[in-house]
């Protein structure tokens, strides 16, 4: 199953030059990187990061993160798939610009 994480332009830079990283500051404060599922994503994108423009989407295997991906509930109580330990650019499956539109981000149509 694929997973989601939104990067900043920034973010997406620094994960490339430097093959990993502890993710953006909310993540470093929380402890760990959080993740979305498809479901999930866009709500995501547009409570955390409304009028965001230069973001990047990044597609995850899950299976591929290992016991270091727990689901624990968040929102609602939904199960939200969180990284406890670095985010790896080797684990990226795609990557993509999120560009935002009028109505929001514009997210890719082949997603899976």
């Amino acid at each position: 199953m694929l997973i989601y994480k939104i990067l900043r332009s920034g973010e997406w830079a620094a994960l490339q030059a430097e093959a990993e990283t502890t993710g953006a500051p909310v993540d470093e404060a929380d402890g760990y990187i959080h993740f979305s599922t498809l479901a999930q994503v866009r709500e995501t994108a547009a409570k955390h990061f409304a009028g965001g423009d230069g973001l990047y989407i990044l597609a995850f295997e899950a299976d591929d993160l290992g016991e270091a991906l727990k689901w624990e509930p968040s929102r609602g109580g939904a199960l939200f798939p969180h990284l406890y330990g670095p985010l790896k650019l080797a684990d990226v499956r795609w990557s993509r610009p999120l560009p935002l539109g009028l109505g929001g981000h514009i997210f890719p149509d082949d997603m899976t």
